[in-house]
């Protein structure tokens, strides 16, 4: 069977926003249809008939289990348009664009949109499960009396609400614990964190100035630009910020870490016949993607690692280099992340250890995230898979041709890798 090729020809982001501030009384829906709407407008999509939208949310409310189909219904796409739910950590968007693009491949659709959101700020509270019984047993009692008597059975404590932790289940640490063990066993220092995020700061802050952001980001909710991005930040500032998660001798600060985030990201991707047809141009192909898992339990140092695999798969798939590239977009939840996973890619020794017959090659540090990375943008999630793909077909599409390169760890020990193309 001849398989088609995958061509993305559209993006749109709002703004991203760092927790509690432009979109604190905001939710997944809100944020991801002004998203959604930026994409239709810009593109003219007004009562298209699309083949599907796919993406999610890392987390929603229980009211949210369809919350891509309910957010397509209230843009002005063709109601008939499908959609459904994907979720995989921070891997989702970009998860949501091999969604959507295997089946342009197979020839089962067209067209279709692939996005994700994360309203961190409005993010749902647990119950003690003792609450959670009262509450349901005295929902089925008759007399006020009855349900009075159910509610008073919790102890005080069970009433208050369990905050979102971020822990992972099999081991009891956030992620920015298990990366500090990373940076202690694969010996990246502070400096070196602390550079990759200055650089960060001012790649985008330059982009910025450079207009290439302008017809990317949809203004929404009165923000203008991420108001995560520093441009008066330094070595110096960034040397003074203490330690987050190791307080005594750690190396991961608010400055060489993403925070927590809101915002959503869309991305229109079609065969090369409906392009054509609805007068698109093609900005990049997608050509490759791999996903891999990694274990972290017993190598708590692993967590964030399983792109090391997931590399050295697609690689071999495409018979390419690390080298091959001409630009390279690596997600940067954590600065040490990024450095540890080059240094194995980049190390013969390193990479044989982990099961490679030998490094994937070299990166040329001045095309790593030449627009500004995740440290600056910061990270909503499940919308930085669609972020880093319009960022990086767009560049592609400016230079004209050429071979783009992404990557994105993701909680569980999970993480994915792609080849853009143009």
């Amino acid at each position: 069977m001849e398989t088609k090729k995958v061509a993305i020809v559209g993006y749109s982001r709002i703004p991203f926003a760092r927790i509690n501030t432009a979109y604190a009384d905001l939710g997944n829906q809100e944020l991801l249809e002004a998203s959604l709407n930026g994409l239709i407008n810009k593109y003219q999509l007004q009562g298209k008939l699309l083949g599907e939208v796919a993406g999610g949310a890392v987390i929603k409310h229980i009211s949210e289990s369809n919350l891509i189909r309910e957010s397509v219904m209230n843009t002005a796409l063709d109601p008939a348009t499908p959609a459904c739910d994907l979720q995989q950590a921070c891997d989702t968007g970009i998860e949501a664009a091999v969604y959507i693009g295997n089946k342009i491949a197979l020839g089962q659709i067209e067209s279709g949109i692939a996005c994700g959101v994360e309203a961190m700020s409005n993010i749902p509270f647990e119950s003690a499960p003792e609450l959670r019984k009262a509450l349901l047993k005295a929902n089925k009692e008759k007399s006020a009396f009855g349900k009075l008597k159910q509610l008073l059975t919790p102890r005080l404590k069970d009433w208050m609400p369990i905050p979102y932790k971020g822990q992972e289940p099999k081991t009891g640490l956030v992620m920015g614990g298990h990366t500090e063990i990373t940076a202690k066993y694969y010996h990246i220092s502070r400096e070196e964190q602390d550079e990759l995020a200055l650089k960060s700061h001012q790649n985008m802050a330059k982009a910025y100035d450079e207009g290439f952001f302008d017809d990317m980001i949809i203004p929404a909710f009165g923000l203008q630009q991420d108001n995560n991005l520093r441009r008066d930040t330094s070595l110096e500032k960034l040397s003074q910020l203490k330690p987050a998660f190791d307080k005594a001798n750690g190396t991961l600060t608010a400055g060489n870490s993403t925070p927590f985030t809101d915002g959503a990201s869309s991305i229109l991707l079609a065969s090369e016949e409906w392009a054509q047809a609805n007068n698109l141009p093609i900005l990049a192909y997608i050509t490759f993607s791999e996903v891999a898992g990694i274990e972290y339990v017993e190598n708590k140092q692993n967590l964030l690692l399983a792109p090391v695999f997931a590399a050295d798969r697609m690689l071999k798939k495409a018979g390419m280099s690390l080298e091959d590239f001409d630009y390279y977009e690596i997600h940067e939840a954590f600065a040490a992340q990024v450095l540890a996973t080059i240094k194995i890619w980049e190390n013969d020794e390193l990479a044989k250890k982990f099961g490679l017959e030998k490094a994937l090659g070299k990166i040329d540090r001045n095309k790593l995230n030449v627009k500004g990375g995740s440290l600056a943008v910061a990270h909503p999630f499940a919308a930085t898979g669609g972020r880093i793909i319009g960022t990086l077909a767009k560049l592609l599409h400016e230079k004209g041709s050429g071979k783009g390169y992404i990557s994105i760890c993701a909680a569980r020990g999970q993480g994915v890798t792609m080849i853009l193309e143009k």
